[in-house]
């Protein structure tokens, strides 16, 4: 890669690191500032936590296909610094908030700019040649997952200082890689390769309708949005349940998150290779990762002490399995010609259960963590998504008992469970 390039990919990678870890960074304080800007108590503010999620979530599904049309049209660089510039506007726009009306705003900011996933790959693509693309994709992958440890550890402690300061820094770091996006960032898409824009191109629900083909790969694809919709859980009401059940800081919510992201992290990046055929192939480990999901979700949901976040957040290293097990087991059913295409169905699903599930999820924990309301049980949340859990498991072994042998050869340990 020439010396340019090394520049411009350190400016992607750190782009994607601070998407992640702007999403990550709020979560700890959130609560606290959705409380001081309406005079709520934390049930209600809960409400609130969960139309921002659905805001945010609803921005990046529409305009993730939208950018990267963009990009295809008028290059990658004036999209993407367009993105990092606007999430520098936005979170100080969220920091300085005098309404919730204005954390809306930022949120649906920060929705559009972070979408920037899709040209920033895009321009990782350009400028490497293909035999080391998914090297430098393994490389976006870890500032992703680095986010999701760091955002919450850095909010939570930032919180110490008021619920505001996390937004500060995140936006003066955004708009410091905007600064350095200027001059480290060339075009990587010449003019004679680009092409026009058009909307019917930028659909993004055109990747799941092609896998209406495949009836198998429908069913397990149902299956995985269940569970996805089970997993925001965490992100949507974790802060608002440990605050409102053991009074946890900014500074503790923070290290539980971090806590946990850690976990999945050394998981799904270090101990999938080792676990996934120690248990017996991918099927097992999805159904074992399964179970460890509905134990997570049920000992969150009783705890009764703060520890017991931690004791139970070791299930992950087996509840972060399912995702990457599932995914291996639908794309065993899909042609080598359709594999980018079934990405692009599961990218959709997540999308939209984070679209649903945020909302959902903290509307049952508002409803049940009310002290006047009929029920007070804060934990119902985590019982709701116990339950969708329970439903993935079911469409999942219909799934497996309907699937055909793969049309690709998976490896051996795989091949003897399918």
């Amino acid at each position: 890669m020439p010396k340019a390039g090394r520049g411009a990919l350190l400016f992607i990678f750190i782009l994607v690191l601070i998407d992640s870890i702007g999403f990550g960074i709020i979560l700890p304080v959130l609560p606290r500032l959705i409380m001081q800007l309406t005079g709520v108590g934390i049930d209600r503010a809960a409400r609130y936590g969960g139309g921002l999620a659905f805001v945010y979530a609803l921005m990046q599904f529409f305009c993730a296909p939208v950018l990267g049309n963009l990009s295809d049209a008028l290059g990658r660089r004036s999209v993407l610094l367009y993105a990092v510039l606007s999430l520098g506007v936005d979170y100080l726009i969220m920091g300085f908030a005098p309404t919730i009306g204005w954390l809306f705003l930022g949120r649906t900011i920060a929705g559009a700019a972070g979408a920037s996933f899709t040209p920033a790959y895009a321009y990782v693509a350009d400028i490497t040649e293909p035999g080391r693309r998914a090297q430098n994709f393994g490389l976006m992958s870890a500032a992703f997952g680095l986010g999701f440890i760091l955002g919450p550890a850095i909010g939570g402690l930032l919180g110490s200082f008021g619920p505001r300061a996390p937004f500060f820094a995140a936006g003066a770091l955004a708009l410091a890689n905007f600064a350095f996006g200027c001059f480290a960032l060339p075009e990587s898409l010449p003019l004679e390769k680009r092409r026009p824009f058009h909307w019917a191109r930028a659909n993004p629900l055109g990747t799941l309708n092609q896998m209406r083909q495949y009836p198998v790969v429908l069913l397990t694809l149902a299956a995985l949005f269940l569970w996805q919709i089970a997993h925001q859980v965490l992100p949507s009401t974790w802060a608002f349940y440990t605050i409102a059940k053991f009074h946890w800081t900014s500074a503790q919510v923070g290290a539980s998150l971090a806590f946990v992201g850690l976990l999945m992290a050394l998981s799904q990046g270090v101990l999938t290779r080792v676990l996934i055929p120690w248990l017996g192939g991918d099927r097992r480990a999805a159904v074992i990762g399964m179970g460890a999901a509905l134990l997570a979700y049920v000992g969150y949901a009783l705890a009764t002490q703060g520890w017991m976040m931690y004791a139970v957040g070791l299930t992950t290293f087996f509840f972060a399995l399912t995702y990457p097990s599932m995914n291996a087991l639908a794309s065993q059913q899909i042609p080598a010609n359709a594999q980018g295409e079934l990405q692009g169905a599961v990218a959709s699903l997540y999308s939209l259960s984070s679209i649903i599930g945020p909302p959902l999820l903290t509307q049952i924990f508002s409803r049940f963590s009310d002290p006047a309301g009929a029920v007070y049980f804060p934990g119902a949340a985590f019982l709701a998504a116990a339950a969708l859990t329970v439903g993935c498991a079911l469409l999942f072994v219909r799934a497996m008992r309907l699937t055909p042998q793969p049309l690709a050869a998976p490896n051996p340990a795989a091949a003897s469970e399918v």
